[in-house]
């Protein structure tokens, strides 16, 4: 592990970070804009993220979220941490009622459908995904509630 990675996974579990996640937004859109989706903070620390395209449940209009990624075969999986808030994520409620969705990797679109992973199956890959990205267990300690997860597989996009 790269030390950039190390110190993005260290300061990923500190509650003055998730503070500052307005900012964090802001500073990522723009740099994904300005390097045509193959820039974000999260990659500049080594680590793989997708923007996350999807179709708001109430509005029918497109909502873009840079997240990050546990890459896996033919899929990536999905974390609706919200910074450790306390409600799911506005594109968790989406992908729920709408799972065709879209992600861009590496500044290519590619068509997804999601699947929320609930049960034993559920608690198999959360062990897998706190290994992965320790904040994610901070996260769902501050939020107060299980945090969903999403796969979105390729191979089953619409």
């Amino acid at each position: 592990m790269s030390a950039r990675t190390a110190t993005a996974r260290f300061l990923g579990s500190r509650r003055w970070v998730m503070r500052l996640a307005p900012a964090i937004v802001r500073v990522d859109r723009h740099l994904h804009r300005l390097t045509a989706g193959r820039g974000t903070l999260l990659r500049l620390a080594g680590l793989p993220t997708v923007r996350l395209t999807t179709v708001g449940r109430r509005s029918g209009l497109r909502r873009e979220t840079q997240l990050l990624c546990l890459p896996m075969p033919d899929a990536v999986v999905v974390v609706g941490s919200n910074w450790g808030r306390p409600r799911d994520p506005d594109w968790a409620h989406n992908l729920r009622a709408r799972p065709d969705a879209a992600v861009t990797l590496d500044g290519a679109r590619v068509p997804v459908r999601a699947w929320e992973v609930t049960g034993a199956e559920y608690e198999r890959l959360w062990e897998r995904l706190v290994r992965y990205w320790p904040g994610y267990g901070a996260e769902r300690e501050w939020a107060g509630r299980p945090l969903p997860v999403f796969v979105l597989d390729f191979r089953r996009s619409a």
